[in-house]
């Protein structure tokens, strides 16, 4: 029950971040404020790590395999995309699109087992929701 409520939170706060890195970017630029929030990320990291943890930094480089540790380089592409994609489209088409894009992705990562993640079975009703998801796109964007 609690992951529900943490996975609830991350979303609506996904959605506060992209309409507020949309607005820094008027203000300057779109590399500048990505720079900027994965910059204020970082300082947060740092900060949350220091109280609490203090663990060695370097252990996240025993990682295998290596490519995983690309997680903060796709994190910068995600906040592009994500400020570009709700000034383009404003902030609940693109959620909306950016939330199925994760869905189905997440999905086929399951079914084929891809970067270490136990391989699910092809279920019809996770294939009927995500059905159901596209179609809720269409209406919601029907005017």
């Amino acid at each position: 029950m609690i992951g529900l409520f943490i996975a609830l939170i991350s979303g609506a706060l996904m959605s506060v971040q992209g309409v507020f890195n949309t607005q820094v970017t008027k203000a300057s630029s779109i590399w500048a404020a990505s720079a900027f929030v994965q910059f204020s990320a970082l300082a947060v990291c740092l900060g949350a790590w220091l109280v609490t943890d203090r663990s060695s930094l370097l252990q996240v480089f025993q990682v295998q395999p290596r490519y995983m540790l690309l997680g903060g380089a796709i994190g910068a592409f995600i906040t592009y995309t994500v400020i570009r994609s709700m000034d383009m489209l404003g902030p609940a088409r693109a959620v909306m699109l950016i939330v199925t894009a994760q869905l189905a992705v997440a999905y086929v990562i399951e079914l084929m087992g891809l970067f270490g993640v136990e391989k699910q079975p092809w279920e019809w009703r996770k294939g009927i929701g995500m059905l159901v998801m596209i179609i809720g796109i269409v209406i919601f964007k029907w005017k």
